[in-house]
């Protein structure tokens, strides 16, 4: 199963479309929710993070991204002002 889940996320693939040998794929999206939700996925990691950190396998130098992102032009929810009439439908408050 874990396997499974593995190759799901390293092809990018979607749940349906995990190979057979896997096993049927709805077993493997459930244990996946299963362990999501029960904290298992973070006790695997923590674990994994804690050994490698041991052997110094671990980098943990920070990387700080300054990309700005852009809501685009509909995504504000201030009116606009067209200097056309206002329309009939709108409620006043």
């Amino acid at each position: 199963m874990v396997e499974g889940i593995i190759y799901r996320y390293r092809c990018g693939i979607a749940w349906r479309d995990v190979p057979a040998e896997f096993g049927p794929w709805q077993t493997i999206w459930k244990r996946h929710r299963r362990y999501s939700g029960d904290g298992t996925w973070d006790s695997i990691l923590a674990a994994l993070l804690t050994v490698a950190d041991t052997q110094g396998e671990v980098d943990w130098s920070v990387s700080v991204d300054s990309t700005v992102n852009r809501a685009h032009q509909h995504g504000t929810n201030l009116p606009r002002t067209t200097g056309g009439p206002l329309e009939l439908h709108e409620s006043v408050c």
